[in-house]
């Protein structure tokens, strides 16, 4: 039992690695490390190019991601297309690594049981995602209670036959850049719905959703929250805001809530999209809310749409983490120099995946590209390292 508490624990803290087991830096083809920013500038895909990065603040890397392209089938070499994953993690890096280690496999077993990609191929890899990390909180409880205050938002898109399916649970975003015709402008579109509790509509879903509990939303330090806790109203993980049975010891009292609940206080039904793709879709951004935070909708367009693509999704960083040190009146150059952990104070872990769209490509599904599996890295602890899941005080 040991033995298998480690290796999970070290799937989750261990250092990020190719399906073949070799560190995912060094070469280009992985991506490169440059101390907290880990980026891949460009990369072919089935239906485009795309460029990646991420930036680490916490001490433990919380936000984990993935790009899949080439067959989305386990059955069928004829289902192409690319997958683009961005999972921001909460309470730990646990629910995120794991979505990362099964999401995308649970979607191929769904696309080639029903021959097709579809929203509800991708809804049932959402539900057999969360039903597998319920498995994982539960024959852990008596050794990890803590397990069960960790979760993660969900921000998936793939493209596949011409269509573009956005599938989301939390707080990242994707947005579309497309252009005007008329003017030459290309416009911001988001293509995600936002589940955070600081959304009017989001507090009248939750409380319409729970008519018996008038404290469902409380406004706490200026803040809307789910019970005066957490503010995203949908994820994967949080198996204590969902099943009353893991809100009690030997969970720490910080989590746990003083009444019980009849029905799950968050979701993990994904709110999807899918948008038929046109010749003025330029490109799509996915990217957490450590990005968002700092940088509108429109502006991030306008980045992608005047600089180079190669690199841009690491440009897209520098000028978040360039607006966090003006806002804590301070240089870009020092807070470059703060290291993981203190970091966070500053700005949240940063996810970016820049997609262009190449319309060739679409239409006349070009598979001869090579097929891409990529993981965004960041610092991590060596194994020796590995410590039991730390008590809040």
């Amino acid at each position: 039992m040991l033995s298998a508490v480690m290796e999970y624990l070290r799937s989750c803290w261990g250092p990020a690695s190719s399906p073949a087991g070799r560190p995912r830096k060094g070469s280009d083809a992985a991506g490169r490390q440059d101390g907290l920013l880990w980026y891949k500038d460009a990369g072919q895909l089935v239906a485009g190019e795309f460029s990646m990065a991420v930036v680490q603040a916490n001490n433990l890397l919380e936000d984990h991601s993935q790009v899949e392209s080439g067959p989305l089938s386990t059955t069928d070499p004829n289902l192409q297309g690319t997958f683009v994953g961005v999972y921001d993690g909460h309470g730990g890096p646990e629910t995120a690594r794991y979505i990362n280690d099964h999401l995308f496999n649970h979607l191929r077993g769904f696309a080639s049981e029903h021959k097709c990609m579809s929203a509800d191929v991708i809804r049932k890899a959402f539900r057999a995602t969360e039903e597998g990390f319920f498995s994982v909180v539960s024959s852990q409880w008596s050794l990890r209670p803590q397990l069960a205050a960790v979760g993660s938002c969900c921000l998936v898109g793939v493209i596949c036959a011409g269509n573009l399916y956005i599938a989301n649970l939390g707080d990242s975003r994707a947005v579309l850049g497309r252009l005007v015709k008329g003017t030459g402008e290309v416009l911001a579109m988001q293509l995600s719905a936002e589940h955070n509790a600081s959304f009017e509509e989001v507090r009248r879903e939750l409380q319409a959703a729970h008519p018996d509990d008038p404290h469902i939303v409380v406004l706490k330090h200026n803040v809307w929250r789910v019970k005066g806790i957490i503010q995203i109203t949908r994820s994967i993980g949080d198996v204590y805001l969902k099943k009353p049975e893991f809100n009690r010891e030997p969970l720490h009292s910080k989590f746990r809530l003083q009444e019980t609940f009849r029905r799950p206080l968050l979701s993990s039904e994904p709110a999807i999209v899918a948008h038929q793709l046109q010749t003025t879709d330029q490109f799509i951004i996915f990217a957490s809310d450590g990005l968002w935070e700092h940088i509108s909708n429109q502006e991030a367009v306008d980045l992608v749409q005047h600089n180079s693509r190669n690199g841009i999704a690491r440009r897209l960083v520098k000028a978040a983490m360039q607006q966090a040190a003006k806002k804590r009146e301070m240089r870009y150059s020092d807070l470059k120099k703060i290291d993981r952990g203190v970091r966070r104070h500053f700005h949240d872990d940063i996810t970016v995946v820049v997609v262009f769209f190449d319309s060739n490509a679409i239409t006349t599904a070009s598979w001869s590209r090579p097929s891409v599996s990529l993981r965004g890295g960041g610092v991590t602890l060596p194994a020796n390292s590995l410590a039991p899941f730390s008590v809040p005080t």
